[in-house]
């Protein structure tokens, strides 16, 4: 299967010599993290020059939505009055990035191009690829010029990216992006039923991920990735994660669904079964 990489990905040295060469480019700064989901202190204290922040818990997920798990998405009218704020522009592509284990940037990725916006990338490596690449970073914050991008797709349940709901998860092959730990359920931190959806996989995010942070090369990929096609669909605690690995399967041609609510909104109901350790 042809490789499909850099229409997901960007490298760091790619984003430097655009940004050298004077070519526009709207760069996200999307850090998140499960125990620190407020990254404007991080921005603030050092960003990719001319990157503007972005709440993955504010602007990337509506938390007036109810029954929907943790991180429930955005309606397609506030994506695209966000994009604009953030300066998204017709015909300019987008860059996002994190400090954390691709888990901002790929959630960045999937509620915007799911929302039917072109040519929106994640800084494959992230924060840490661009230091590593000699790039500079600059203080304080950035504030665009307004941007004018129209979004096609007002729920994004049912938008350009493909999702699945917990009555249709039994015809998918699921893929369980949590840690191990989780999805045997020999913890929950976070949840208040440990455990998983029946039938899954375990191919935690991490795991797409080499010791650098940026995803694992296309022959390792495509090997981890063997057995799963299109009738895949992935899920984590709430949708964050799962959207990296959602991302590494998109990278080698996989156009694999999003459980959007996850594990979070599988327990909702009780009446859901739940397994535990390894298998099951």
């Amino acid at each position: 299967m042809e490789s499909t990489r850099a229409e997901v990905l960007i490298t760091a040295t790619e984003l430097a010599e655009r940004i050298g060469k004077g070519r526009p480019v709207t760069i996200l700064d999307v850090r998140w993290q499960l125990s620190e989901p407020d990254g404007l202190a991080a921005y603030r204290h050092g960003h990719i020059p001319g990157a503007v922040y972005v709440s993955l818990e504010d602007e990337l997920t509506d938390h007036a939505v109810t029954g929907r798990g943790r991180h429930p998405l955005p309606s397609g009218r506030s994506v695209e009055a966000a994009a604009r704020r953030w300066g998204i522009r017709r015909g300019v592509p987008v860059v996002a990035y994190d400090d954390w284990n691709r888990a901002g940037s790929a959630r960045a990725w999937w509620v915007l191009t799911a929302a039917g916006l072109d040519d929106v990338r994640i800084l494959d490596g992230g924060l840490a690829a661009w230091l590593a690449a000699g790039g500079p970073l600059e203080a304080g914050t950035v504030t665009p010029e307004p941007g004018d991008v129209t979004v096609p797709h007002s729920d994004l349940y049912a938008g350009a990216r493909r999702t699945l709901t917990a009555e249709q998860a039994a015809d998918f092959l699921l893929l369980d992006a949590r840690a191990p730990e989780r999805f045997r359920g020999d913890v929950e931190p976070v949840d208040p039923v440990a455990g998983h959806i029946p039938g899954a996989k375990n191919v935690a995010s991490t795991s797409v991920l080499g010791t650098d942070g940026t995803f694992l090369p296309d022959t390792q990929l495509r090997e981890l990735f063997a057995e799963y096609d299109a009738d895949t669909g992935v899920y984590c605690g709430s949708g964050v994660t799962a959207s990296v690995v959602v991302a590494a399967l998109a990278a080698t041609g996989v156009d694999a669904a999003l459980y959007p609510g996850s594990w979070s909104e599988w327990i909702l109901d009780p009446g859901r079964p739940v397994a535990r350790g390894e298998h099951g």
